[in-house]
């Protein structure tokens, strides 16, 4: 078979979803045609697309020792060595040779950097970057994520401040700018930013359902309530999502339902999935019972990983935790959360790791019921996991510190998701139970709602807990000491199509 037959076989694989069948086609085309850069890019991208980072690098390192010119396959092998946790900044700093001006490769190098321990110079290069590029959005979001991460809780977000200066007719600098104060709350910020926005952009409507979501989400419900009226022709889903709190947090669960249901046949779903939860809890809707069933019953699995086993983990992950406060967008609070993907990294430990937490997916899928289309756990397809093809949308690690905990959140780019615990204080120091148990069920506070939690679980060395991850989920402060563990989501399959008759 030709090369070209090859690789266009392969990429209809991989279109399909079964880039497992690509690698095997690949792997034999390299031993027939072992000097085709072709052959050996494509391996890598299979090898990808199935999250063997590592033997991806391998694969496109071969490429590139076979096509050196090639700054696209360059960048590839950069950004798998970064993936795979390897070291990557003098692979960056040979795409950039290849190709000086492309931004995307400044960003990953910069990510290289700041993964390398090298935060400072990865900030003075984006900031050199911006001032010849002020509207580069990516740009921004990159340089103020390290500067938060890194303590800077004031000036983060300062990029944007000299950028919208420099172009004030730029509507996306002014919402980025917004988008990164209000992600951390920052309400009197945030309508700063608006407001000197509103004098560019005067009655432009994301401006107006920016204001909306605003004074929702920080209890200004006079101002809301008119808003809201201001706003009722907007399809917006960020509309329609401060509406749902909103009128939850007001005791009105009908109005939120028709803010909610509107969206549920729109990629929103999994957003509005949770709310719907909360809804039709209030309401005592038996819909709740078919939504939350299986999430009531969050299943443990105790992990066969010894005690030299749980100190290496323990080691490594401790070294992976190099930021000092936790993304601005993340669920934790009084500890940090790492980055990129855990189970894509080459350490033989999370590689053992990644297997096992594979085959307790696997148990876990196998006993779920029949499958219900419209149900965002059970309307899936679940062949391709029951026989060992688990795909991870994130994956990555937890480290609370005293009176640490994680606020009560969902995961909506998982489909199941999860909590292993790898160490955690003993006796005292974490405190009477429930301190640092995870609960199921609970709403966020700021919504004021008078739910219990479904469920409760304790916290153990190498036990990890799988649930649903439209289910609410928040963690209780501990006393004192290190709770670490790892968590993941596992990627959605394809959606079982309901029947002609409907549900």
């Amino acid at each position: 078979m030709s090369t070209d037959k090859v690789l266009q076989n392969a990429q209809q694989a991989m279109n399909e979803g079964r880039a497992d069948l690509a690698v095997e086609r690949l792997r034999a085309a390299s031993g027939q045609y072992p000097d085709s850069a072709a052959i050996w890019t494509q391996l890598g991208f299979a090898l990808h697309q199935e999250q063997w980072e590592p033997e991806a690098a391998e694969a496109f390192a071969r490429a590139c020792a076979l096509d050196g010119r090639n700054a696209d396959t360059a960048m590839a092998l950069a950004q798998s060595r970064f993936l795979a946790g390897l070291p990557s900044t003098a692979s960056f700093e040979r795409v950039l040779q290849l190709a000086p001006h492309d931004l995307n490769v400044l960003r990953g190098y910069t990510s290289a950097l700041a993964a390398e321990r090298q935060r400072d110079k990865a900030i003075g290069l984006l900031q050199d970057a911006l001032k010849q590029q002020p509207g580069w959005l990516a740009g921004h979001k990159s340089i103020a994520s390290l500067r938060f991460t890194g303590g800077d809780a004031t000036h983060f977000t300062d990029s944007f401040k000299d950028a919208c200066a420099r172009q004030p007719d730029n509507l996306a600098l002014w919402l980025e700018w917004f988008r990164s104060l209000a992600q951390v709350r920052d309400w009197i910020g945030s309508r700063r930013v608006l407001e000197a926005a509103e004098k560019r952009f005067e009655g432009h409507p994301q401006l107006t359902v920016a204001e909306l979501f605003v004074a929702s989400e920080s209890g200004d419900d006079e101002r809301a309530a008119t808003l809201f009226e201001q706003t009722t022709s907007v399809k917006d889903v960020v509309r329609d999502m401060a509406l749902i709190r909103y009128s939850l947090r007001r005791g009105d669960p009908d109005r939120a339902e028709r803010a909610a249901l509107r969206h549920m046949n729109t990629r929103s779903a999994s957003v509005i999935w949770p709310y719907l939860s909360l809804i039709w809890r209030l309401r005592k809707d038996p819909r709740a019972e078919w939504l939350d069933e299986e999430a009531r019953r969050a299943q443990t699995f105790e992990l066969d990983l010894s005690g030299n086993e749980l100190a290496q983990l323990t080691l490594l992950l401790r070294q992976l935790h190099t930021a000092r406060s936790p993304y601005a967008e993340q669920s934790v609070r009084g500890g940090t959360q790492t980055d990129q993907n855990l189970f894509l990294r080459h350490e033989p430990i999370l590689r053992d790791l990644r297997a096992r937490v594979q085959a307790a997916v696997q148990t876990y899928v196998s006993r779920l019921p029949e499958p219900v289309a419209g149900h965002p756990l059970l309307g899936v397809h679940r062949q391709e996991v029951l026989r060992g093809r688990v795909h991870f949308s994130g994956s990555w690690s937890v480290r609370l510190k005293s009176q640490g905990y994680n606020v009560s959140h969902t995961h909506p780019v998982g489909w199941i998701s999860s909590a292993l615990y790898i160490s955690l204080p003993e006796g005292e120091r974490m405190g009477q139970p429930p301190a640092g148990w995870l609960q199921f069920g609970t709403p966020p506070p700021e919504l004021e709602l008078d739910l219990p939690a479904y469920k409760e679980v304790e916290p153990k060395a190498a036990r990890l807990v799988l649930f649903p991850s439209t289910l609410w989920h928040s963690t209780v402060p501990f006393n004192d000491g290190e709770r670490l563990a790892v968590a993941f989501d596992v990627q959605a399959p394809p959606v079982v199509a309901p029947a002609a008759t409907g549900r």
